[in-house]
């Protein structure tokens, strides 16, 4: 309870400010008359008294002052609490962790709430984020009463404290008095130079302290993988360098540290890539890794370092990062058996696509041929098979095999290897005819494993069909995407096919997009004419048909002036590319991926396909199954967020279906690397340098954790609840009291000898 006094409120302020010049004058007129008149000095002080007396009685008769008394309560300001959330907070610290500091600062902190009103906030990336019972930053609500719980909020891949004051600044709601920063200065932004200027930046005209706490003052002894860089963009079957830079800190002794690059695999171990030393000088060091990856699209790579007896963070000497690998140009190996009207028409289409670079071979002679002339002159020269299969077969994306019989021409042995490269990353394509599938001699070999059909060892059981027919659309190939430019240009009509090879049911996890209408497989379903199988890392095509040039030159593909047949083709090959037209999805890992912390995948199918959309997150190198999400798909396309739960460290491919049973399309697949750090664990050091260059730019102030209480804060405001106002006299006691006052001075002036 406050007491004060005020002026009455019935006199207007010009009347306020004429009565009190009116008795300054008086006051001074008095002493002025005094002063002439020359006075005895006890008369002269008598007089003066008096007189002033009365002048105050006059003024006080007419302002008349009240008392006021006011009862309210102390609010105070509103400081904001910006906890860092990166995954740098669970190295060491001070004591512990720096997320335990985090705690003991939040404690030290808390026992001034009654001074300040706390919101408590994670940043990380992008906007901060209420924690512990804290905040919204908009609003500005306390913090929740009672025990807080530790600080857990979820990992982040950022440390961006810039982000977080500029998501403060633009608040439209009450703006905080001060800003506490709770961080062991390894920040993302600002920057190690210029960060004080740049927070102030960030905070715009928000003009307040921002005091930082530190959680950590020295580096532990560590060596780790600080930055993975790419010397150039990565190409497949084109060398590149990954610049690796390691560091050592804490007094650890490094020396010369061994570093290797590998990329993992589908199933197995990693395959190295490259492998190098790094010499530490003055705890930095620095090696280039050449290396050449031949196959495009998204790479797991694990980068890893023999650290020395000591390091006590061993999990940031193992980097997994995601190599988007391009290509220039589509290499393509074309092998046909004999240069039929199909054959011709996929050669002429290959070669008129400018992204495609074709190797092409049209066999006319096998070796057991017996030719009548020396070879310097054969015009025809034999098929390069040992050369092609074991020298050059991983620098092309793709590999056709058209009514290409494997056995005369020393292809067989080879087949392993084919099937080795598919299961790798690599593309096949077998397209029919009189020598392919059974008749060709692919059954019961390795490469009849990676194909989307079943294939009879005994050739005699699966041969050729040679009644016309016209392939069917199955339900997955009426929604498929790959499908969709030739549906576009001739709808449900397909032209009549010459022959068919006989083959067998379609591979659990292939997709029929065409069937044969009549003839049936030993199981009792229709015959696949298209289908599409995944094996490995790669890819697989059947087209058990010699007949797609009828979509180029025919009465049929007059309709579409011939344009279906390179529609199908480009679309069959950007397939098996994983061109993201072709795919039926696309899904994302929404913030990253981090070891231990939920998972968030993002999928977001292509509108028109619907049924339930199945994820299946399987483990590279293992193969096992690390989650299966199941989620209906409505065909609107609307994006579909899935919980994935946490995952280890490493890397993970995560295979996406729509649809189930004969409506089942194709799949697509997205590869992702998932980190127990990342690169908030690459650089364990602390930056107390930069939290310093924060809070002296600001205005604030620098404390360590355990010092967190003594930051000064701003004081707290009063805000009145009741307000009682009374006159301190009644009017006639004014009146009164002014009279004789008056009355009192007149006696001295008479007695003074003043009239």
């Amino acid at each position: 309870m406050n007491k004060s006094f005020a002026l009455s409120g019935d006199l207007a302020q010009p009347f306020v400010i004429l009565a009190c010049a009116l008795a300054a004058l008086s006051a001074g007129l008095l002493l002025l008359e005094l002063w002439r008149t020359r006075r005895a000095r006890g008369s002269a002080w008598r007089i003066g008294a008096t007189g002033l007396l009365a002048v105050l009685g006059l003024l006080a008769a007419v302002l008349r002052p009240v008392g006021i008394v006011s009862k309210g309560s102390l609010v105070g300001p509103k400081v904001i609490i910006l906890a860092d959330a990166s995954r740098s907070i669970d190295l060491p610290g001070l004591e512990g962790s720096r997320r335990q500091m985090i705690d003991r600062a939040l404690a030290e902190l808390e026992k001034r709430s009654g001074e300040v009103r706390y919101s408590v906030l994670a940043f990380g990336d992008g906007a901060p984020t209420p924690v512990d019972g804290g905040g919204d930053p908009a609003k500005g609500a306390a913090p929740g009463k009672g025990a807080r719980a530790p600080f857990h909020p979820r990992a982040r891949l950022k440390s961006d404290l810039g982000a977080a004051l500029e998501s403060i600044a633009r608040a439209a709601d009450e703006q905080p008095a001060a800003v506490v920063v709770l961080s062991d200065g390894r920040l993302d932004r600002p920057g190690e130079t210029g960060a004080g200027e740049a927070v102030k930046a960030a905070l715009g005209a928000l003009q307040v302290p921002v005091h930082t706490v530190s959680l950590a003052d020295t580096a532990p002894r560590d060596a780790s993988i600080r930055r993975v860089l790419a010397a150039g963009a990565a190409v497949a079957h084109q060398p590149f360098s990954l610049r690796i830079e390691i560091g050592c800190d804490g007094g650890l002794a490094c020396g010369d540290v061994p570093v290797v690059a590998r990329e993992l695999r589908e199933k197995g171990e990693p395959t190295e890539l490259a492998s190098g030393t790094a010499h530490v000088v003055a705890g930095r060091a620095t090696v280039e890794l050449p290396m050449t990856i031949e196959r495009a699209g998204a790479r797991i790579l694990e980068i890893s370092i023999q650290a020395p007896e000591g390091d006590v963070i061993p999990e940031n000497d193992r980097r997994y990062i995601t190599l988007d690998v391009t290509r220039d140009r589509v290499r393509v190996l074309h092998v046909a058996g004999r240069p039929t009207y199909d054959v011709r028409a996929l050669r002429m289409w290959l070669k008129s696509d400018a992204s495609v670079d074709v190797v092409a071979f049209f066999i006319l002679r096998t070796p057991a041929d017996h030719v009548q002339a020396s070879s310097d002159e054969l015009a025809l020269i034999p098929f390069p098979v040992d050369e092609l299969f074991n020298e050059h077969l991983p620098s092309f994306d793709a590999v056709v095999l058209q009514d290409f019989n494997a056995e005369p021409y020393g292809l067989t042995k080879h087949l392993p290897s084919l099937a080795r490269y598919v299961d790798k990353g690599g593309g096949l394509i077998m397209v029919g005819g009189p020598d392919a599938f059974g008749p060709g001699h692919y059954g019961g070999t390795k490469l009849a494993d990676v194909l989307p059909v079943e294939l009879s060892p005994d050739r005699g059981e699966q041969g050729v069909d040679l009644a016309g027919f016209t392939p069917r659309f199955t339900e997955a190939g009426r929604v498929a995407p790959v499908l969709a430019p030739l549906r576009a240009l001739i709808g449900e009509d397909l032209p009549e096919m010459p022959g068919v090879d006989i083959v067998g049911d379609a591979r659990r996890d292939a997709t029929v997009l065409l069937e044969h209408p009549t003839r049936k497989t030993a199981s009792g379903a229709p015959m696949p004419i298209l289908a599409l199988g995944e094996h490995g890392s790669g890819r697989t095509m059947a087209l058990t048909v010699d007949g797609s040039h009828r979509l180029l030159f025919s009465a049929f593909a007059a309709s579409a002036a011939g344009r279906a047949h390179g529609a199908f083709w480009d679309a069959m090959l950007g397939w098996l590319m994983r061109d993201p037209r072709f795919e039926p999805a696309v899904i994302d890992v929404r913030g990253g991926c981090v070891a231990g912390e939920d998972t968030t995948l993002t999928l977001r199918p292509l509108p028109g396909p619907s049924g339930e959309a199945t994820v299946t997150i399987l483990h590279l190198g293992s193969g096992e199954v690390a989650a299966t999400l199941k989620t209906p798909v409505d065909g609107s396309g609307a994006a579909i967020d899935l919980g994935a739960g946490k995952l280890a460290a490493g890397g993970y491919s995560a295979v996406v279906e729509i649809g189930k049973g004969t409506t089942k399309g194709p799949t697509t697949r997205r590869d992702f690397a998932c980190e127990s750090g990342g690169d908030e664990w690459a650089d364990s050091r602390p930056d107390e340098d930069r939290l310093r260059a924060i809070a002296a730019a600001t205005g604030g102030v620098f404390v360590r954790a355990g010092d967190a209480g003594q930051l000064p804060l701003p004081a707290a405001t009063q805000v009145a609840t009741e307000r009682q106002v009374a006159a301190v006299l009644p009017v006639w006691a004014w009146t009164t009291m002014a009279a004789l006052l008056l009355g009192l001075h007149w006696i001295m002036r008479r007695r003074g000898g003043l009239t």
